[in-house]
């Protein structure tokens, strides 16, 4: 039987606008864009999210992207604050025949306890956290010694680049409409200085309409 009982505060979590028009518009954003995303993106989630143990805690779980990655019968700690997103999400974990224990946290204070999982993992997430070197300290209090942080997020371009550009230009609203999206943040070096054991780390670009969305970095970070 799976449990998709979410864990929610009955009032909007402090720290997370859940505003009326942006909230609706991104779950179903997501939920019709995701195919298309999901092709572009898979090549890189199959090799970082490859063997994932059978419990996972995912920071920004969204409508669920990342569930058909996680061992049939496993359990999904899900932290996500945009209340929006839950309904679908929680049909996708029963899709896929996963545990779901959904948490309307923020990324920088789970609530979940100290060294209590093997496994962290994100997708297009660290651009839109209020601070993202929180949120990758409070990743390594979560993880156990050893395990691992796996990470797909899109990134700053190179400076001078007409994708730079671009993500200048159109940063404002770009975050406006994707929750506070940032597409000028330089998140491999965040996680280089987040004080893991390791990282490793594969740069690609995607080919897609949405340029200030096509450069991005994919790897794992061990605690």
């Amino acid at each position: 039987m799976i449990d998709t009982t979410p864990t929610t505060p009955s009032t909007p979590t402090i720290g997370f606008e859940l505003h009326r028009r942006r909230g609706p518009f991104n779950a179903a954003f997501f939920r019709v864009m995701g195919p298309y995303l999901e092709r572009s993106l898979r090549p890189r989630k199959r090799r970082v999210f490859a063997e994932l143990p059978r419990e996972v805690v995912e920071i920004g779980s969204g409508v669920g992207a990342n569930l058909a990655y996680l061992p049939a019968g496993g359990r999904l700690i899900a932290i996500e604050p945009n209340r929006y997103m839950h309904a679908r999400l929680r049909s996708a974990a029963q899709r896929h025949g996963v545990q779901l224990e959904l948490h309307e946290a923020m990324a920088e204070r789970t609530g979940l306890p100290d060294h209590s999982v093997d496994s962290v993992i994100s997708s297009l997430v660290l651009c839109s956290v209020a601070d993202p070197l929180a949120v990758l300290a409070e990743i390594r209090r979560l993880l156990r010694p050893g395990g691992t942080f796996r990470f797909v997020e899109h990134v700053a371009a190179a400076d001078g680049s007409v994708t730079r550009a671009a993500q200048r230009i159109l940063r404002r609203p770009w975050a406006w409409t994707f929750e506070g999206c940032s597409c000028e943040r330089d998140l491999e070096q965040s996680i280089l200085e987040a004080g893991f054991a390791s990282v490793s780390v594969e740069h690609y670009r995607l080919q897609t309409p949405f340029l200030p969305f096509n450069t991005h970095i994919a790897g794992t970070a061990q605690a």
